[in-house]
């Protein structure tokens, strides 16, 4: 089971992002405080659970919750500022509009742009660790998701209801032959697949 909190004096908020990675669309990130006494079974990173799991946990997670938020960075700004930078800057919207103003946050990953004076920490896998950060990591996932599925009846042809954006091969091949979407990253390089070698 994950932990509860990192530091126990101070009212902390964890934050995590989805669709970093990603060819098309916005990264999103998702700020959550949980009760200090939270605990959950099957909580986990996102990327650990099914998908109809992980709604089931958002809702969950959206009663439970003192406070929660969630915001992105399209790819326009992505391409502006870079994948890192954006997705620091929709982890620092998602902070802006908690109704709760935390104390302390902790960071899945290992780099963060410091937010106001608040403090914070670090955590590599943290999603995988602290049950404040695996609830920010399944409300940046699934809010992501409904949004790619939302864009995928414009451009059908992109396969995003299944891809959610994401390289993968089909992605990748669709991309190099139709060229880009208003909502495709142009500086994110897309490569032809390497062929399988049995």
């Amino acid at each position: 089971m994950l932990l509860a909190r990192y530091q126990k004096e101070l009212i902390e908020a964890g934050c995590d992002e989805a669709g970093r990675g990603c060819l098309a669309g916005p990264v999103f990130a998702a700020a959550v405080i949980l009760p200090h006494n939270f605990k959950h079974k099957l909580l986990n990173d996102s990327k650990l659970i099914a998908e109809e799991a992980r709604y089931d946990l958002r809702a969950e997670i959206e009663e439970k919750a003192i406070a929660h938020a969630v915001a992105w960075c399209d790819n326009v700004e992505i391409d502006e500022i870079n994948i890192l930078n954006a997705s620091f800057l929709a982890m620092h919207r998602a902070i802006d509009k908690l109704l709760c103003i935390p104390q302390y946050l902790i960071i899945d990953g290992n780099r963060f742009n410091k937010y106001a004076d608040i403090p914070h920490a670090c955590i590599v896998k943290g999603d995988s660790k602290y049950f404040s950060i695996a609830a920010a990591s399944i409300l940046a996932k699934t809010y992501r998701d409904d949004y790619m599925k939302q864009i995928a009846l414009e451009h059908p042809e992109y396969e995003w209801h299944s891809n959610k954006g994401y390289p993968t091969i089909s992605h990748r091949k669709i991309v190099l032959n139709l060229g880009h979407t208003p909502y495709h990253r142009k500086t994110f390089r897309v490569t032809h697949p390497e062929p399988v070698v049995l």
